[in-house]
């Protein structure tokens, strides 16, 4: 049994994990992808807070260095070089650029994503270092396993993005060694639910399709 069995934030998860992953088009999975960079941009942000609340803990130390240049997602053609050591959201940045999109598109992108990370930065510092938790130590997983039900994976960006879903399902999923053993002794409770509203509404603002 994992921290976020026992709280609200659980079934938000579920339901983001019970969108309609499989009726995607490939349209729709790069806008996916778009949504992500946004998440991941305050993924860093709230792991960078729980370093600094927490600057002496190994465990978090540990996954910064797993998280923030890195080079565990190198190389990928046209990403990441071998050896090439990059933030996670610096990955996704450069898979959006795979594959360049309408301007109309890209700026609506850009609004939804900083209206998001406007709203999650608002939170607490507090709340911000536990969803690092509530990512780690399942709820990602959760998520990243529901997209990889998606199976076409058709062109440079979509198959940079599912490499990156799957190395992340990797890393967060040995019990023992993986990233939720390196985050769950923070402090967790249910200040982190609006964070993983937030997500959900970026998700379905970016992809009406998820939830149609």
């Amino acid at each position: 049994m994992t921290v976020l069995e026992t709280y609200k934030f659980r079934k938000v998860i579920d339901d983001i994990g019970n969108l309609r992953w499989t009726s995607l088009t490939s349209e729709d999975m790069t806008a996916v992808a778009w949504a992500y960079y946004y998440f991941s941009i305050q993924f860093r942000e709230n792991l960078q807070i729980a370093r600094s609340l927490y600057p002496n803990d190994e465990k978090l130390i540990q996954l910064e260095q797993e998280e923030c240049d890195t080079d565990n997602l190198s190389p990928w053609p046209g990403v990441v070089m071998h050896g090439e050591k990059v933030n996670h959201d610096e990955y996704m940045r450069r898979t959006l650029d795979l594959l360049p999109i309408e301007r109309s598109k890209a700026v609506y992108f850009a609004n939804v994503g900083a209206a998001y990370l406007e709203e999650v930065q608002k939170l607490d510092n507090t709340s911000r270092a536990a969803s690092i938790a509530s990512y780690e130590d399942g709820g990602l997983e959760t998520v990243f396993r529901a997209i990889l039900q998606y199976s076409n994976w058709d062109n440079a960006l979509l198959r940079s993005f599912e490499h990156f879903l799957a190395e992340h399902v990797r890393f967060d999923s040995d019990p023992e060694q993986g990233h939720g053993a390196l985050s769950r002794h923070i402090k967790l409770d249910d200040r982190v639910l609006p964070l993983w509203e937030a997500f959900k509404m970026l998700l379905v603002t970016c992809v009406p399709r998820l939830s149609s």
